[in-house]
Order: structure tokens, then sequence, then C-alpha cells
């Protein structure tokens, strides 16, 4: 009886506020009969570890004109971040919407609030996304509305009329992969509800830029650019690129091309000198090799060569920014951000000392022309000198991970990744501080542009790292050094052909085994040392300038043919089966799938694929765990347009193959899929708008969506011991999912039979977390101190409820309901119902936490709510605090290392009742030093009789107070008693000096420390230095603390005796004799009244 009032006093402290959270989660629930369903999963949440020490590619910016503190960033594949304070803080806005990839952004110059969003980055790079429109806010971000041209991919550029904010020009630049869609400029005279296209140049050529004269916004200037990409080529112009003008607000149209070449033209970018209008700059890509910048002092009836200056590559740079009050001065983003000070003639490049390269986007102070906000591929950095120096901003996580890989150290294991453009890097998944994963703990391994990471699964110290076509390193982690073990045809054979995305594995039959690929398969037996070729050609080996390109084939000269593109007919992906040696399968980038049985002596190829377009990208193949023959491929065909997700199934070694796509979003084309090596029904699968999981073998698939934005999971890779899943994402970082194990126990048929089940729980390591930046989290560092969470320090429960317990209340209203919307009266309860409403205690939900032997150390209230949930003990033992006076989940000691269990309750009326069976783990000392006491039970037990001993002082100094409290109202009583004589006052000062001289030996000399002088330790403050001196540390008692502790158990006694005498004994004595004189009533004593 005692321990169920104990879980209903402390519920009624606890649970009170996570049932009010657990019914708005419950609104939360998706609308899907199926239990198989996100929201049944919502408790397995993704967690970000970063980076933002390399941050990510930057599309653009908006400004605001009246607070330069306020801003929006563009992020080319991690969507829209806004700052109020000038980059001390990003957030993201834009998060809830169906794009990831962002060509521009633009503030509406009459109102801040109002912002319009182009989505689909506006660069041609071989890795960029596509959007799905235009979106717009107007409430500075905090909601969204998507205002059309859905077909458009990649938006160029957005402005808005200065006049009218209604009037609105969308230069959509088009789908890259394919003819059509919703391309050209586009205009709207009624803040987007419709659209008309004012220019259109064909179904191939869309626009890329459009700017408005400031002085007449009727004269507009469009850019016009043909472009195609396919997995095999980049043509980056055509005859229809050029510039072209309107002067009645986009209804005519005339080229304006006299002065540029007559060539082909590539990506042209333009701007308007502010200060003097009617110059105009165009950077002009062209056929061979005619390019270059051009001026015009005319309004672009004319233009004139000023140098052959064009970006490093135009399709992917190419923008350039006049400066705002100089007219000589442009700035242009490139590989190298570079400016010229005499309208173009010569070019300088800005210092790069201690900055990225690769720059997309400028924005130049008006006010203060040397202070620029420039954006490149590693992120956002601020000038104040003119591009001297340069301020990086380090606490916006937007880097594009192609690839990731998890080795297997311990206690915690690294993740790495390769990027686009920021490295080839690495961090532990968790670490021991307070403050989380900081940017000073990723470290390098490679340059360049990374792909994929392979660790000896033996030795984690042995990591290899690539870079772009097929750059490869060996690196030491404990020295830092890497030494080149590309491989290397034999003299006079043809070059290997490296993708760009070269694939890379370690055997897992032999950790000093790699295959690598190009167009062959090679093998190494010596960790890299040497190579030998395993294969012949596995690709189609097809001239890819004989493939047709928008309707035909195109010449050599054409513009930027194959720049900036993968040489084709390579390897994208490698697999060698856990199951037997040798039985390797290869995928390539031209559609060819290659199995060898017999580690590369012979090789059988697939070419065609039932339901799968021919010649589709192979992005990924992945042995089967548990069956021979069985294999997974990922066939990509998104460079044609096709943006449907082709996951394919072979029980043959490949010969033949069936769809296990299912339900999969049929707009999302997918990347990766892997298998849990437990379950083998259990897949994962990474597509270019998140993670799914499937428990059939991909029948259903459901979305992995819980901390997750939307973004493309480029890779993902499970981590077996820890059960941890690990998915690389293009734009926004790396994210682990921890510990989804429940996903193996989850079936439809325990969802729909179960009332509630208590998953499996992990193993705990016991820690106690560092601070060694002082505090928690940030510590004193500012809010710009990037860090990102470490998963929780405890042991974690992973609960799931069928239905949330009512009240009396809820099921009342929720029966009344149904009788207002079937028009039938709703009557009031009766007087007793509604009391009894009022006295119930909300249903609870909690969980017991017991030792060995059976003992319960700790009560944690559970969430009351449908759905799973995740719950975290601290390890501390709850008869090992220091006991205030109510129920607290504040840390404390921690329980010894052993066997415990959990096992969740229902707590309804009053009774008590099991909902979950017991599900047992263990907690380990993560570390053991010098210092670890090496009898953790017997420091548990000193930590118990300290809390004990802790728990009599302090209630001790609770009843001091309350005593105190009983003097002041007896004395207030006392002066009001007629009858009272001096005598009486005389005993009440006697009781309350006996009680300052108590407190005198309790707490401390107070007369000594209000002047400021040393003040003799009392029993509590020395109680206190024992018992929180050792809270926080698996260090064993000091002496000290042991003579403490023997003094004050000492000297607490007679103590005690006093206070027992004076409060139980003549204080009651003395209140007697006032209630005898009818003295006013004062707490502590119960009124004596008798009827007359």
């Amino acid at each position: 009886m005692r321990r169920l009032l104990w879980i209903l006093a402390a519920l009624s402290l606890l649970a009170a506020p996570v049932s009010a959270f657990a019914k708005d989660k419950d609104k939360d629930k998706e609308e899907d009969k199926n239990p198989i369903n996100s929201g049944n999963f919502g408790a397995l949440k993704w967690r970000l570890v970063g980076p933002a020490v390399t941050s990510g590619r930057i599309a653009d910016f908006a400004v605001n004109p009246a607070d330069h503190a306020e801003y929006y960033v563009a992020v080319c594949s991690g969507g829209v971040w806004k700052t109020v304070n000038a980059g001390t803080t990003y957030d993201p806005v834009f998060d809830g919407q169906t794009s990831y990839s962002i060509g521009c952004v633009t503030m509406d110059p009459r109102d801040s609030d109002v912002v319009w969003v182009g989505t689909g980055e506006n660069n041609s790079q071989r890795s960029v996304s596509y959007g799905d429109g235009v979106y717009k806010t107007v409430d500075g971000g905090k909601s969204w509305k998507k205002m059309g041209l859905e077909n458009s991919e990649h938006i160029g550029m957005i402005v808005v009329d200065p006049r009218d904010s209604d009037v609105v020009y969308v230069a959509a630049q088009g789908p890259l992969w394919n003819a059509g869609g919703d391309r050209g400029l586009y205009k709207s005279t009624d803040g987007g509800a419709t659209w008309e296209r004012v220019l259109h140049i064909s179904d191939d050529t869309g626009v890329s830029e459009v700017h408005l004269d400031p002085r007449d916004p009727d004269v507009l200037y469009a850019v016009s650019y043909q472009r195609r990409r396919h997995v095999w080529v980049l043509l980056n112009g055509g005859p229809e690129s050029g510039v072209h003008k309107s002067t009645d607000g986009g209804k005519t149209w005339r080229e304006i091309n006299k002065g540029l070449p007559g060539v082909d033209k590539g990506r042209i970018g333009m701007d308007i000198a502010p200060s003097d209008p009617d110059r105009l700059y165009a950077i002009v890509e062209a056929a061979q090799g005619k390019g270059g910048f051009f001026r015009s002092d005319d309004m672009g009836e004319t233009w004139n060569k000023a140098s052959d200056y064009v970006s490093g590559s135009p399709q992917y740079y190419q923008e350039i920014t006049v400066d705002p009050v100089n007219p000589d001065r442009i700035w242009s983003a490139s590989t190298f951000l570079a400016k010229s000070d005499d309208g173009g003639a010569t070019w300088s490049n800005a210092s790069t000392r201690s900055k990225h390269v690769d720059d997309h986007a400028v924005w130049i102070d008006p006010g203060k022309t040397d202070h620029l906000l420039v954006g490149c591929d590693g992120g956002i950095y601020e000038t104040w000198d003119d591009a001297e120096n340069w301020e990086f901003k380090p606490n916006l996580p937007v880097t594009q991970f192609y690839k990731v890989h998890v080795d297997y150290d311990a206690p915690f294991y690294t993740v790495y990744g390769g990027t686009q453009d920021n490295n080839s890097l690495g961090t532990k998944v968790r670490n021991t501080t307070n403050h989380g994963i900081r940017n000073s703990d990723w470290y390098i391994t490679v340059g360049g542009d990374g792909y994929e990471t392979q660790v000896d699964p033996t030795d984690p110290d042995i990591v290899y790292s690539q870079w772009q076509y097929g750059g490869l390193v060996r690196y030491d982690r404990k020295t830092g050094e890497t030494i080149d073990i590309q491989p290397q045809p034999k003299w006079g054979d043809p070059a290997y052909r490296f993708n760009w995305n070269t694939p890379l594995l370690i055997s897992p039959h032999d950790p000093h085994r790699l295959y690598y690929g190009g167009q062959i398969l090679v093998q190494s037996d010596d960790m890299g040392m040497s190579w030998r070729e395993i294969s012949g050609d596995l690709s189609r080996n097809l001239d890819r300038n004989k493939l047709e390109v928008m309707g035909k084939l195109w010449s050599v000269d054409a513009v930027a043919k194959n720049t900036s593109t993968s040489f084709y007919g390579a390897l994208i992906a490698i697999d060698e089966s856990v199951l037997r040696e040798g039985l390797i399968y290869t995928g390539t980038d031209d559609g060819v799938f290659a199995c060898t049985k017999d580690g590369g002596a012979t090789w059988t190829r697939t070419e065609t694929f039932k339901g799968v377009p021919e010649m589709s990208y192979i992005g990924d193949v992945t042995a089967d765990r548990f069956v021979e023959g069985r294999v997974y491929a990922c066939f990509d065909n998104h460079k044609k347009g096709d943006y449907k997700p082709y996951v394919m199934r072979s029980d043959d070694h490949g010969k033949s193959w069936q769809s296990i796509a299912g339900d999969l979003p049929e707009r999302g084309n997918a990347h990766v899929i892997k298998q849990d090596h437990i379950n083998p029904d259990l897949l994962f699968c990474g597509t270019e708008f998140g993670a799914f999981f499937t428990l059939d073998g991909g029948k259903r698939w459901v979305k992995l969506g819980a901390g997750l934005p939307p973004i493309a999971v480029r890779d993902l890779d499970i981590q077996r011991r820890e059960n941890d899943l690990a998915v690389g994402t293009f734009g926004r970082g790396i994210y682990i999912l921890d510990d989804y194990t429940p996903l193996r126990h989850a079936t439809a048929e325990m969802f729909e039979t179960e009332q509630a089940v208590m998953f499996p729980v992990k193993d705990a390591w016991m820690f106690h977390e560092s601070s060694p930046f002082g505090g928690r989290k940030k510590g004193s560092q500012g809010d710009s101190f990037y860090v990102a969470d470490n998963p929780p320090v405890g042991a974690v429960f992973t609960f799931w409820m069928k239905e949330g317990f009512e009240s009396r209340t809820d099921k009342r209203r929720a029966a009344e309901k149904k009788k207002f919307e079937a028009a039938e009266p709703v009557y009031y309860p009766s007087w007793d119902e509604l009391r009894a409403e009022d006295r119930e205690h909300e249903p609870a939900v909690v969980f017991m936490v017991r030792d060995e032997s059976g003992r319960i150390v700790r009560r944690i209230a559970g969430p009351n709510a449908s759905g799973m949930h995740r719950v975290v003990w601290d390890m501390c033992d709850a008869t090992l605090r220091p006991a205030g006076t109510t129920p607290s989940d504040d840390g404390g000691p921690m329980a010894p290392p052993g066997t415990y269990s959990v096992q969740a309750y229902s707590v309804i009326d009053g009774e008590v009742a099991a909902l979950t069976d017991a599900q047992s783990f263990e907690l380990k000392p993560l570390y053991s030093t010098r210092l670890t006491a090496t009898d953790r039970g017997e420091l548990a037990a000193f930590h118990r009789a300290t809390a004990e001993l802790q728990r009599a002082v302090s209630g001790t100094g609770r009843v001091v107070n309350e005593t105190q409290e009983r003097l002041d109202h007896l004395r207030a009583a006392l002066f009001n008693t007629t009858e009272a004589d001096p005598v009486q006052l005389a005993k009440l000062n006697e009781l309350e000096t006996r009680l300052k001289d108590i407190v005198l030996v309790l707490h401390g000399d107070n007369t000594i420390a209000r002047r400021s002088e040393p003040t003799p330790p009392s029993l509590s403050s020395s109680l206190g230095s024992v018992a929180w001196g050792g809270w926080d540390t698996a260090q064993g008692p000091t002496g000290t603390h042991r003579e403490t502790y023997r003094l004050v158990s000492e000297q607490f006694p007679p103590l005690l005796k006093q206070l027992r005498e004076l409060v139980e004994t003549d204080l009651v004595e003395f209140e007697n004799g006032l209630e005898a004189m009818g003295a006013p009533w004062t707490p502590g004593r119960i009124p004596v009244w008798k009827a007359e």
C-alpha cells in the first residue's frame, strides 16, 4: 500500500504534463489504417552529427535592405535558412516543404516579410537535384505556399517589380535532363496566383536570369540558356542561348546580341550597373574559345568585348555582381572569386588565404561596399575589408555527402563520409562531453571531392579514402599520414575510366583485400600496395559521342561538350557476398550488371532488366546476407528526366530481376539499399527525398522521417555492433538513427493485438559527462559555437502503446462529442459523476527499473499516449540520491554496474497493473582508471548511507523552518491574546533561543557570516560537501569524505534529540496553553471548539 501511495504522489507531480503532451502527439498521427506506418515509429528519430566545419554549397542571398543583420540563405541542396543576427545563428525555415534543392531566394523590396523561393539548383553540375516550382512566404518564413510552375525543376532568378509587389518575374531554366517542362520567362500580375509565359525560346532552352532597369522596371533583360546533361554528357550551350530585351514589361521581345560571339553560346551571366543603368555587363561562354567578358554602354544595343575572362566552369558559376556605387567594379563568382576595377578589362583574384573556393553568390553592402557576403561550396564567408580577410560562418550544417561509412572502433565508433568539394572526413558519433559533437571533433582524411571511405574492420586506424576520378589514399589515423595507392594500368594499356564516384570495397573475407573499379575491376591483397585486374571491361564500352543529345549528334566544338562530366562506361557499385568468398557483383553507369562466382575468373553480364529503362545508371548493388544467389540493386534514370525509384531484386545471381519498389513514392529516384543483418526482410533504402524501410522485403515501404528534413539520402551504412543506421545526406550532413532494433521486432500483428510493448533494451555505457568548456552545450562560447547532439547518457527504453488511457473527463467529452455530432441531446452528468472526475488522478504510465535482486531502483513517469516512445533512465539510483521533499529526476550517483530490468505499468484509479513484459539489460562501466572505485557496490553503499543521513539532515532543516514559522505566528497571536501575561512571552523567547541554537549547529553562524568573516562548517554544509562532492563521479569517497560523514553522524543525533524535545513536547505544551486562553489559531495546532 505504501508503494502505491508513493506512485500516486509521484505521478501527480510528474505525469500530468506528460499526459498533456501525449494528447498533442496523438493529433499528429498519420491517417493510415495499416499499422506499419510512420506514425507508429515516430520515436525512432534521426540525430544530426554535423558537420558545420565544412558547411556546403550556397546559391543565393536575400538581405533585408533596412536591416542587413536579417537575411535568407538559399542552400543549393539544403533548403532555405534565415538569420536575424548577421549569422550568429541560422534557422532552417523551409524544411516543411517538398523540395530541398534551391536555385534562388528573393525578398520583396516593399515588404521584407514577403520572400520568394525558386526551387531546383540553378547550376548544371552533375550532382544537382530538381525542384518543384516557386514558393512564397508572407510572414518572414514561418509558413510557405507553393505558387506554381511545378515542372520548372530549376529556377534561375526571381525579381519583384519595385513599384508593385504583385508583379513578379521568374526565370525558369527548366529541366536539365530532358526537354519541355515549365521553361522560359514567366510573369505574374497577381502575386503569383497565375502565371503567363512571356518569353519562350524552345523546349530545350530556358531563361536563367532576368533584370529590371531600376529607372524603368518595364525595361527587362533576359538571358536564355540552352543546355542538356545526361549521365554521359554535358552540352552547356547552343544556338538558342543569348540576351533578350523588352521595353513594355515583357509583352514583346527582341534579341540584343550585337557584338556578342556569333557562334553557339553557353551560359551567360549578366548585371546592370546600379549607379549607371545604361551600362550592362555580360560574361559569356561560347564555342571555339570565343567567350569573354562584354560591356554595353547603351542598354544592350551594342556590346564590346572587354577581356577574354570567363569563369572557371560556366555551367557551375558564371554569375556577376556590379558594385552598387562604382560602375567600373564587378565581382565574378568563380573557382576563385574575381574582381575587376576597370569595367572588366583586367581581373584579379580575391584572397583565399583562409577561405574555401568555388563561389556562387555575392552580396555587396550598398552603404559600405567593402563589406561582402559570399556563398561558396564551403558555406558562407563575410568580409569587411574588400575581400582581404574573411570570417567563416561555422554554424551552418549543410554539407553534401556522396558516401557514408562506419568503422568498428570501440567503445564509440567513427562515421566517415565523402563530400561534394569538402573533403573526406570523419568524427566519433558521440563523445563523453556534455557539449556534444563540435566542429573540432571532425578531421579530414583526404581533400577534394570525397567519395567512398572504407576502414579496416580489424584496425580502425587504417582508413582508405578517395577523391574524385579515382584518387585513393591509405590514411593512418594515428599519425595523420597518407600514402597514394591508386591502381595504375600496365604500360601501354588503355587508361582506367574512373568515375567521379569510384567504387571501393574491403572484402568481408579478408581485411587486407581491396576491390576498386574503373571499367575494369582490380584487386589488392596487400592493403593497396599492389593491384591486379580480375575482370575485363565490365561496361558497354560505348562511344558517348555517338549518342544523341537534344535529338541529334553534336560536334566536338559544341559548347563545353563532355566537360565537368564523368568518363562514361565505368563501375559505380561493388559488393561481395558475406556467404561466399569470390561471389562479387558490380554495376556500371551505363546499366550493366555483372557477377563472378570465382573471384573474377569468369563473369556473367546482364544488360536488360524488366521494368527498368535501358542503360539506367546502377547506383548500388548489395548482396543478400542470408541467401547466396540473392542480390539487390538500385537503378537510377533521373538523368533522363525519369525520377521513379527502380529498386530491384534477383534470386539467381542477377540473371532475372523483379521490382521491390513497392509503394515507394514515384517521384524520388533510389540511391542505395542495405539489408539488416538479423532480419532478412528488413531493408533500408535511401532516395532523393528521404530514407525508407520495409519489413516485408519490399512490398510496403515506410518513411523514417522523424528528425530528418526533406533531403536526398545518397548513402547509408549499418553499424552492426550497435544496430545503428548512418545516412549521408546530400546537403544536410550525416545523421544517425541510434539503435533501430525495434524495427526487427515490430509486426502488424503485434500492433493489432498487443496493448503495449517494451522492446529489447540495449546495454548502456556508464560514465559521467565532462564539461571542458564549462556549463552545458555551448558553454560560454557564444551562440555561433556549433555543437551536434550526443545521444542521451543512460539506458534507452523503447515503448509502444496502442492507445493512451483516458480520464473520466476525456471519456465523457468524447461521448458528448459523438452525441453532439449525431444531434442528440447532451445532458449534465450527475454531481457524483463530476465529483469523481474532479477527484480522479490522471491515468498514468510508469516504468519501474529493478536490479538483479528485484529491488526497485527507479520509477520513471512514462508517456500516456499511443504510438512509439523513447524514455531514458539516467542510470541513477533514486535510493542513492539525497532526498528532497518531492520526487526528482535530477541525476545523482549512478547505480552499480550489473543486470537490470524495466517494465511498464499503468496506474488507473489507484490500481497498478503490468502493461508489458520486463526487458533486461546491462549497465557497463565505460572507463576504469586508477581513480575509479574498485568496488562499485561499496561505493553505492556509501552513497546510500550518505543519502539517508542527508535525508534526515535536510528534513531536520525543513522542520526547523516550519517551527520558526509556528513561533512567528505564536508571537503575533500572543500579542492579540488579552489573557496572556509576561510569563508566556518569556517562555516563547526561550523556545526561540533554543531553536536558534539548533540552527547555529545545523546551518552555521549567520552572525559571523553576515560580517563577511570565515564561518566554521555546519552539519548541513559538511554533509553537503560529501553528498554533492561525489555526485558526478565513479571515483571512491576520499578519506575526508569518510571522516566528515563519521563526524556528522556522531554530532547529528544529539541535535535531533533537542529538536524533538522542543517541537514534540515543549512547543505543543505552549500551544495548548494558548489554546486554553482562546488565542487566535496558529499553524501546527487543531482548534478546540465546543458548542455553547
